[in-house]
């Protein structure tokens, strides 16, 4: 049915029609002028489908002839936030443990897909060798869009609109990204990385003076580029950081930077992507923030459940562990909680399965987490970095950051490695770090690279089953999870009996009458979803068991 319009590179104009919401956007104090709503677009369904193809037929082809640049960690399959961070804070500790002082620039593009130019984008696509019936189809998609808003009094007629790429399209990433691949420059000792419309520029220097009249030059460089686009930064967004080890002993540097005649101090948090960064990577930080949204996150469903109304005890389980955990555990794929947080989040957690399952409030740990089926904060964070660096291990290194930057000697389908890492520079240093198969996962995290110790976490699994590809060139645009892949699948296996064993090591022995039967493995990403259920063989059993049957399983 779509195989006609993208033949001959048309979309129908009843496809380019949509429908606006305009909301208010909450906490504004004044509401007269338009900044303070925000637009919903609704696209066609029918629309939908056909660009989510042409997506699919976009990714791989720019992929394969390069027109995305590949620190570019957004809006493509199978790469994400996760990436970006780990990336970042992977090459600063490396610029670090050469010796050098590292700053970073963190950028904003401003208006992001409003402002793509739907003259200048299909050239970028035709130059860059893209199929003539797929520049012609994402021309005549960009043009002469229409959209009707809807709110009170509002006539119900399309008007034209004049924007880039249409908003909820699922293509307009995969456009956006494409239109501001020139705007990443090429830095000899840094590193510039971007999620969308967020840009990083990380220079590195024997001085901090240095590393300001470095980052200058290159927003210079970034501005000029981006104004040939038609688009521009949002500069009063930006943000600096001056990073430091735990070991360095020197002033802290407060000097700012002057962009556009607005002077920006450096900043001692900075978020970026939902991740709380300090200039010595800290988390403590990050997950007292993560502690203060869950906290904030589950008043309100207590709220929805007062005494003897609102909503069932089913509902309030599966709203408390769907919802919570997310919030709270949010960036430990890549941050480690120390003691003292790692604590403060327990006793959160504590209470929150304690009023979830009514239990009493001397009930014992053990009891009280089989009873709600869940593990402990400690051993959902440690499933969560395993489950991160398992999937950044297995991926092509091609395509994703992260996995460009590892080891050499971590067994990966393929030896390629990021032109851009800095590794080299430990090369007959006595800072030198190197992973190597001698070295158990239980390492000192602050001791190797961030990348380095994740791999160490999921060393053991690769003993058990020889790495194989996970994917091939023609599959990239898929997501890995539902890639046909022998070693993801294997080793995701292994990966939830950690869990498991990590979860009976902080609770008390399992009864023998009992036994846990773990659902499908795409389903427990969240372990809440493990349950115990008793043998059908133990059918002489009491039911509920009386004290000698429980007296008979103590002394077995």
């Amino acid at each position: 049915m779509f195989t006609p319009l993208l033949t001959d590179g048309y979309q129908p104009l009843a496809m380019k029609k949509a429908n606006g919401i305009v909301l208010d956007k909450p906490g504004k104090p004044d509401y007269r002028t338009p900044a303070s709503f925000r637009i919903i677009v609704l696209l066609k369904t029918v629309s939908k489908i056909l660009e989510r193809l042409s997506a699919l037929r976009l990714a791989a082809a720019a992929r394969s002839l390069g027109l995305i640049h590949p620190n570019q960690c957004g809006s493509l399959a199978g790469l994400g936030c996760f990436d970006a961070v780990a990336t970042l804070t992977h090459e600063v500790r490396l610029l670090q443990a050469a010796s050098f002082k590292v700053s970073t620039l963190f950028l904003n593009v401003k208006g992001g897909f409003d402002n793509v130019c739907a003259n200048k984008l299909p050239s970028i696509l035709a130059k860059g060798g893209v199929s003539t019936y797929l520049v012609a189809w994402i021309k005549s998609c960009l043009s002469s869009p229409q959209c009707r808003f809807i709110f009170q009094g509002a006539p119900k007629v399309f008007c034209p609109v004049a924007v880039g790429t249409p908003q909820g399209s699922p293509i307009s990433p995969l456009l956006f990204v494409l239109y501001v691949a020139s705007l990443h420059p090429t830095i000899p000792q840094g590193l510039a990385i971007s999620y969308v419309d967020d840009l990083t520029i990380t220079v590195s220097s024997d001085s901090v003076r240095s590393n300001i009249r470095a980052l200058q030059y290159y927003f210079g460089i970034i501005q000029r580029r981006a104004a040939d686009l038609g688009v521009a930064l949002s500069v009063p967004k930006t943000e600096l950081i001056h990073w430091r080890s735990l070991k360095d002993r020197s002033d802290v540097s407060f000097a700012p930077i002057v962009i556009n005649h607005m002077l920006f101090p450096p900043s001692q948090a900075v978020r970026w992507l939902g991740y709380w960064l300090t200039p010595a990577i800290q988390t403590s930080i990050h997950f007292r923030r993560r502690l203060a949204l869950a906290q904030a996150s589950f008043t309100t469903i207590q709220q929805l459940s007062a005494a003897g109304k609102g909503l069932s005890s089913w509902c309030n389980r599966k709203l408390v562990f769907d919802a919570i955990p997310p919030i709270l555990t949010y960036g430990c794929d890549h941050f480690i909680p120390d003691a003292g947080t790692l604590k403060k989040l327990d006793s959160f957690w504590h209470g929150v399965v304690r009023w979830t399952t009514n239990c009493f409030y001397n009930t014992t740990r053990g009891a009280l987490y089989r009873e709600a089926s869940v593990p402990l904060i400690s051993s959902i964070c440690k499933h969560r970095g395993r489950s991160a660096a398992l999937l950044f291990v297995c991926a092509p290194s091609e395509f994703i950051p992260s996995t460009a930057r590892i080891p050499k000697s971590v067994p990966t389908w393929d030896q390629g490695r990021s032109a851009d890492d800095h590794r080299f520079l430990l090369h007959g240093s006595s800072k030198a770090i190197h992973l190597t198969s001698r070295i158990r996962p239980a390492v000192d995290s602050a001791k190797h690279l961030p990348l380095d110790s994740l791999c160490h976490e999921v060393s053991d699994l690769f003993a058990q089953i020889p790495i194989h590809p996970l994917a091939s060139t023609d599959l990239v645009s898929l997501p890995l999870s539902r890639e046909p892949s022998t070693t993801y699948q294997a080793l995701r296996t292994p990966l939830i009996q950690l869990l498991l064993t990590d979860w009976l090591c902080t609770s008390p022995p399992v009864p023998l009458s009992y036994r846990t039967v773990p659902v499908s493995p795409s389903r427990l990403y969240w372990p809440s979803t493990v349950y115990m259920w008793p043998h059908s063989s133990d059918a002489h059993r009491c039911q509920p068991p009386c004290c000698s049957c429980l007296q008979e399983e103590q002394k077995l």
